[in-house]
């Protein structure tokens, strides 16, 4: 059933006009039409059902409205922080970040990062990650949009988070344990991940100053995309719902 990112508030009953992206979406790029059964999130948990009632112009009426109560989000709460890379990588992380689950993420400028914002390119590609991240959760059926942050410079970051009382982990080649090794955390995982150099010996070694457990995941060294999805695909499978 197609579904559509609303912005709050939805209204649990009666008809409302959606959004304008997803009105064109909904006309131009599936061609529904009147009679076609729809679904509707707000990005903030809320699921809802309706029936396209009316289709004109720019406007898209969905009637029949209904609250359907349905939970999908992962009871492992996990930030990603993630290493700033090239924007398509950049973009497939998020993506399939949000696919797995994650409730937050946090790019990171780091030494070795290809990608460097300006202060005006940090917004529209704050709006750009936003959008890539809705999309994923119109596909994946999530209901809760991840919370993506603005990009911070990784030493100020480890900072901000050596008094956190979170699990955790910064993935490196020559990390000392594995996943396996550690027990369930009872609270939430921070997950770090470095660029398509890895990071430098400063950045490692302030992480682990910070409180940040070094593991490795296999003998093979991953590239930054292929870590951050198999280190997420990994903490889901060990504790969270897969």
């Amino acid at each position: 059933m197609p579904r559509f990112y609303c912005p709050p508030p939805v209204p649990s009953s009666g008809s409302f006009d959606l959004p304008a992206d997803a009105a064109h979406h909904a006309a131009r790029v599936l061609r529904l039409r009147e009679g076609n059964r729809v679904e509707i999130f707000d990005g903030s948990g809320n699921e809802y059902s309706g029936v396209i009632s009316a289709i004109g112009g720019k406007r898209v009426t969905v009637g029949d409205i209904g609250a359907v109560p349905v939970d999908r989000e992962s009871p492992l709460r996990v930030t990603l922080a993630q290493a700033m890379s090239s924007s398509e990588k950049m973009d497939w992380v998020i993506q399939k970040a949000t696919e797995l689950g994650v409730a937050e993420i946090q790019p990171l400028d780091t030494e070795r990062s290809v990608a460097r914002l300006s202060a005006e390119r940090t917004a529209k590609r704050l709006e750009h990650w936003q959008q890539v991240a809705i999309s994923a959760c119109e596909q994946c059926g999530r209901n809760v949009l991840p919370v993506i942050h603005a990009p911070l410079d990784i030493m100020a970051w480890l900072q901000q988070t050596k008094a956190l009382p979170d699990a955790k982990f910064i993935l490196l080649p020559g990390g000392a344990a594995t996943l396996h090794s550690h027990p369930k955390p009872p609270g939430k995982i921070t997950l770090l991940i470095g660029a398509e150099g890895g990071f430098s010996q400063p950045e490692s070694e302030a992480a682990l100053h910070c409180g940040f457990s070094a593991i490795r995941i296999g003998a093979r060294v991953l590239r930054t995309e292929t870590a951050a999805v198999a280190g997420l695909a990994a903490l889901q499978t060990l504790w969270g719902d897969f």
